[in-house]
């Protein structure tokens, strides 16, 4: 065989071993409609010894009775994924749902992990249980490094009071802002009127822009399930950068 047919032959193994390598690194979506229960956590030195992976991490936060459970069950169309309590401050662990990749059945695996954090803000628990609950959530936002971002639910109807300030003074404190995302989830937006709804939007839109970090906002309603789609896409956007 002569130099050109070598040369041929060449160039197309390689072309075949670049597609090859290239098909086995390509991302796949979350799936977030295969998201299941996996551990709980109730203090921080167990972290370590749960049994989760190297992946990355999207926690849920938010005062108690903001609407965050009712959010992660309807991204994850689970009715009852996470635990949404009637009861201030009933939910006091970090819960951690696995969710897999949106590739074929066969090849499907875990690539990411929805955390449903404790509520605060509840003003009747004793001071020593909410310490303790701040230290956990605080604690986790501030150092965990598989951590990629947040998805802060506010009531739209109030949203930015001093207890969510201070949790946005937890995550400004991590040492990764430049690829940490914040996304601010202005829940039961169906329960006030058009006006007051742009006005919740506005005010959560400037406070983003003082922010260290990469903030979206947006609105949304669990009783029209308005803003859905938006969800999953900015938790999937978060979960792949």
């Amino acid at each position: 065989m002569g130099p050109n047919g070598y040369a041929g032959n060449f160039s197309q193994e390689r072309r075949f071993a670049l597609a090859r390598d290239q098909a086995a690194t390509v991302s796949h979506s979350p799936s977030f409609a295969s998201a299941e229960f996996l551990t709980s956590v109730a203090q921080l030195p167990a972290l370590p010894l749960a049994p989760l992976a190297m992946l990355p991490e999207l926690a849920f936060v938010g005062r108690s009775n903001s609407g965050k459970s009712t959010a992660i069950n309807l991204l994850t169309q689970r009715r009852r994924l996470a635990f949404a309590s009637k009861t201030p401050g009933r939910t006091q662990m970090l819960n951690f749902f696995s969710v897999l990749d949106d590739a074929p059945a066969a090849r499907r695996k875990t690539c990411a992990y929805l955390v449903d954090l404790p509520g605060y803000g509840f003003a009747r628990a004793e001071a020593t249980t909410r310490k303790r609950w701040d230290s956990l959530v605080g604690g986790y936002l501030l150092a965990r490094r598989m951590l990629r971002g947040v998805v802060l639910v506010m009531d739209a109807r109030r949203p930015l009071l001093p207890a969510d300030e201070d949790l946005l003074g937890w995550i400004c404190g991590r040492e990764d802002l430049a690829r940490f995302r914040v996304h601010m989830l202005l829940s039961k937006a169906d329960q006030i009127g058009a006006a007051q709804r742009r006005e919740a939007k506005k005010r959560a839109e400037q406070r983003a822009e003082d922010l260290p970090i990469a903030t979206s906002v947006q609105l949304f309603s669990a009783h029209d399930r308005s803003g859905l789609e938006e969800l999953r896409e900015a938790a999937a956007q978060i979960l792949g950068g």
